[in-house]
């Protein structure tokens, strides 16, 4: 737009303009023909539009949005309740289980079944001495205990041929993992985990590379790692 020289000289510019209309709500109210009058280009076609049917446009532009919006909502509001499903029907099983020997594999089992994980790897150590023969307790290193520890939230990632794989029925198929680490936590000691030591491993594993990638967020498997510690505490 050419600046319009003002009665004193100045330019008006389209700035000036537009402070103008919007402080003066009442300009169109006066000059409401001008409505009927101004044409636009279409944002969906080459022809003119009026301004009334450009802001009809504007408005169809921005309920759409909103609609999709709410329907992303709602689809994440579902998606949560069937996970919380899931989670309480996977808990549930946890303390139907009455042999605490037992506890270990219904994790791991359960886990495989409620959310379609199609291996589940667990390994406990540092347990009773009641419990000391258990296959659960047998066939850890040092390197990997020391390795559980260093973890202060669950880990998701591509397979870099980590021990734990050996714990999984069929290692070799496993791609993407999530490893999640068990440890003793009492009430209010969420800002100490770093202090405190694991006595346990749980591996998810996956065939597909984007099942447990390393941008997820791991909130959700800290709650099942933080549950299944809970259960596993019966061991110790």
């Amino acid at each position: 737009m050419t600046p319009v020289s003002s009665p004193i000289g100045s330019p008006i510019t389209e700035d000036d303009i537009a402070n103008y209309l919007v402080n003066t709500p009442d300009f169109f109210e006066r000059h409401a023909e001008l409505l009927a009058t101004v044409q636009l280009s279409s944002p969906h076609s080459q022809r003119t539009v009026s301004l009334q049917e450009r802001q009809a446009l504007m408005l169809r532009e921005k309920i759409r949005m909103l609609e999709q919006r709410i329907m992303d909502m709602i689809r994440n509001v579902n998606e949560n309740m069937v996970l919380s499903d899931k989670l309480l029907l996977w808990a549930r099983a946890l303390l139907l289980s009455a042999d605490p020997r037992d506890l270990p594999q219904r994790i791991a089992d359960e886990l495989a079944d409620q959310f379609s994980v199609p291996q589940v790897g667990i390994k406990v150590w540092g347990v009773a001495p009641a419990y000391l023969a258990c296959e659960f307790a047998h066939g850890v290193s040092d390197d990997a205990k020391l390795f559980a520890t260093s973890l202060t939230e669950p880990f998701c990632g591509v397979n870099t041929g980590l021990e734990a794989l050996n714990w999984l029925p069929e290692p070799q198929a496993a791609v993407s993992l999530a490893i999640l680490p068990l440890r003793a936590l009492s009430s209010g000691a969420q800002a100490s985990v770093a202090l405190t030591p694991a006595f346990g491993l749980l591996v998810l594993a996956s065939p597909d590379a984007q099942r447990f990638n390393s941008t997820m967020g791991t909130d959700f498997l800290a709650r099942i790692a933080d549950l299944a510690s809970a259960a596993l505490s019966q061991l110790r």
